[in-house]
């Protein structure tokens, strides 16, 4: 078989509908014709210098600090340095867009459901047996094991076992129910009671409760989920027809599908 090989535009197009992957890249699209359409109406421009702020940024997060490593990411993603400028412009443009829309209702709303964005740090062993749990439990009251020890000899992940089985700071809607009601009625630090999910026996280690405090970072992360929020809303109001449909339409046609 020879070293080199040629895929067609069609070929690109035919593997993302087999793989039924059309549905994500139409959203995108519609995402960014409501972005565009919406940034127009309400006078929004991009200026040259966030233009290349954004550049930089992205080059920071992709880590692409010599020019060899960038042509090498934009030869990878088949992308040209006008693409590039384009995929920073889309960028700005949504993140003055999001700031347009949003940023006046950050702190009343946030103020409204603090609740809403108190964190917990926490460790967690899942276990499939309860008094096995209720035993490692009572163990860690009595200071007879640490819970890192716990981590050390139930966790099978090598990873989440060195870190302890570190979950990160996690909000209360990141949590199930039953866990959320436990863990943020919890005192830490200090192990709660275990709690049971479909997952299994939840022993948890609650490190800190964090009270929310409403800088730069979550007024920023509120824009967005407000802004994600409403161009969800947005495109599903849309009725959305493509090219391919007729193609789609016209093969059906052409053929009985069966049920299996």
């Amino acid at each position: 078989m020879s070293n080199n090989l040629s895929i067609s535009a069609t070929e690109l197009i035919h593997n993302l509908k087999i793989t039924c992957q059309i549905p994500t890249v139409v959203e995108s699209i519609a995402k960014q014709k409501v972005i565009a359409d919406s940034a127009t109406q309400a006078g929004i421009v991009v200026e040259d210098e966030e233009l290349q702020q954004e550049g930089d940024r992205l080059r920071f997060a992709k880590k692409l600090v010599k020019a060899a490593e960038t042509w090498t990411w934009l030869k990878k993603h088949h992308l040209t340095l006008d693409d590039f400028e384009e995929l920073a412009y889309q960028n700005v443009l949504a993140q003055k867009l999001a700031h347009h829309l949003f940023a006046s209702k950050v702190e009343p709303l946030f103020y409204q459901n603090q609740l809403e964005y108190v964190t917990a740090v926490t460790y967690e062993v899942i276990l499939d047996d309860w008094d096995l749990a209720l035993e490692l439990f009572f163990a860690v009251q009595e200071l007879e094991v640490t819970f890192q020890e716990i981590a050390r000899e139930y966790i099978s992940d090598p990873d989440l076992r060195r870190n302890g089985g570190f979950m990160g700071t996690k909000r209360r809607t990141d949590f199930r129910p039953e866990i959320a009601a436990a863990v943020f009625a919890g005192s830490p630090p200090g192990i709660i009671k275990p709690v049971t999910t479909p997952k299994g026996v939840h022993l948890i280690w609650v490190e800190e409760i964090i009270k929310p405090k409403l800088d730069e970072q979550l007024h920023e992360k509120i824009v967005m989920e407000l802004f994600d929020s409403w161009l969800k809303q947005q495109t599903e109001q849309i009725e959305i027809t493509t090219q391919l449909d007729k193609f789609v339409d016209s093969a059906n046609s052409e053929k009985v599908l069966h049920p299996v």
